[in-house]
């Protein structure tokens, strides 16, 4: 989709494909599931979990971050990591609400 097409969207459908577009590497997802599991970290942990580069693992967030996913605070020279609770719950309302209309049509389909 050319940028040129962008505000043809809603600002809630563009919020919500860049997070499924953040979501669409398995790497990615290894860190939300990552920092679910801990109450924050650094970089350096999460590279510790992954089979990546620091460099690799850097870029993730960066793409994480961007789409909301995860907030960091400075903590000293690092940067540490956790999720933003508002994107989840921005994805789950979106989520439940396909849910119920599938529910409503009953499991027609063609």
């Amino acid at each position: 989709m050319g940028a040129s097409k962008a505000e043809s969207f809603s600002e809630g459908q563009q919020a919500l494909a860049l997070i499924a577009k953040a979501l669409g590497h398995p790497a990615r997802v290894a860190i939300v599931e990552y920092l679910l599991k801990v109450e924050g970290c650094i970089c350096n942990d999460i590279v510790g979990e992954l089979p990546l580069s620091q460099a690799t693992v850097s870029q993730h967030l960066r793409e994480l971050k961007g789409a909301g996913l995860i907030k960091g605070s400075i903590e000293g020279n690092a940067i540490c990591y956790c999720i933003d609770v508002k994107a989840i719950n921005r994805l789950q309302s979106y989520l439940a609400g396909v849910s119920a209309k599938l529910k409503a049509k009953k499991g027609a389909c063609c």
